[in-house]
């Protein structure tokens, strides 16, 4: 049986974090999905397309790495696909104690999809889509932070603000 993971996330924008969590996760599964979502909670500053185009181009080196969006409950989605696993990337202590909620409700509602905690590099454990956007909107230096194509969509997301 091929081991699927779906790995969720807004990637508003897709971070160097992200991607860590995505290669690495592309070594330990035969197939990962990694899913845009729409948080309701949240205002993005890209489309849903927006930010499954970025992550296309990120990913587009990773033959088992599959970009799509989804609504709904997450446990739905990975059912459809046939996945066994959810992969989530942590940067800290406090991640851990609202992912773990997430995680219970998850195995609530479908006990046999397991949840993977995979902890982030530790250059990445500071990083977070927000403090990203908020040195592009000032124009300071996210080079380090984010790849090309998502700095030069950032600078020309800001420059039309």
């Amino acid at each position: 049986m091929a081991s699927i993971a779906v790995c969720p996330g807004s990637f508003d924008p897709v971070t160097y974090g992200h991607l860590d969590i995505i290669r690495r996760g592309a070594k330990v599964f035969d197939k990962v999905y990694v899913c845009v979502l729409n948080n309701s909670s949240k205002k993005p500053l890209f489309s849903v397309e927006e930010r499954m185009q970025l992550l296309h181009e990120v990913t587009k080196s990773l033959p088992n790495v599959v970009v799509e969006s989804f609504q709904g409950l997450l446990v739905d989605y990975a059912r459809s696909k046939n996945a066994n696993a959810i992969l989530r990337g942590l940067r800290a202590v406090s991640d851990f104690e609202y992912e773990m909620q997430i995680t219970s409700m998850n195995r609530v509602l479908e006990e046999n999809i397991e949840t993977f905690f995979m902890m982030t590099n530790n250059q990445y454990a500071f990083l977070s889509s927000s403090i990203v956007k908020e040195v592009a909107k000032y124009n300071g230096n996210i080079s380090e932070l984010v790849p090309p194509v998502v700095e030069e969509a950032l600078r020309k997301k800001f420059a039309h603000q």
